[in-house]
């Protein structure tokens, strides 16, 4: 497994931070899942949307031996060293509201992003 570093500190880089609630709405889908023992949520920016990337986040099994793996009070997070660089400093949320609810990341990368919300730059 791979492990971003700080330049200046040479100490590990955790590429995202969950909310409390995120961990706990994670928590509840994989508890629903049939063999949830192997899967991790799995994050990634891929080419693509109006901006330029976008975000992509599902349950996977799979492990590359450059993964980087985050453990969130029992909620493995996965993530692949490419999509680290770009979400470096993140977090994911979780809302349970009529207006906004759903996940969202915060990404202080960001230089620009669609009306939809849906794709960055």
């Amino acid at each position: 497994m791979t492990q971003l570093l700080n330049i200046k500190s040479n100490k590990p880089v955790t590429p995202v931070e969950l909310t409390a609630k995120a961990v706990d709405k994670i928590g509840e889908l994989l508890s629903g899942e049939a063999d949830a023992s192997d899967l991790a949520l799995r994050m990634a920016v891929r080419p693509g949307g109006c901006s330029g990337f976008s975000y992509e986040m599902f349950f996977d099994s799979a492990r590359d031996t450059d993964d980087i793996v985050v453990d969130f009070d029992g909620v493995s997070v996965v993530v692949d060293p490419q999509s680290a660089e770009m979400i470096k400093g993140s977090t994911l949320d979780y809302k349970d509201g009529l207006m906004e609810g759903g996940f969202s990341i915060d990404n202080p990368n960001v230089t620009r992003s669609c009306g939809c919300g849906n794709s960055f730059a």
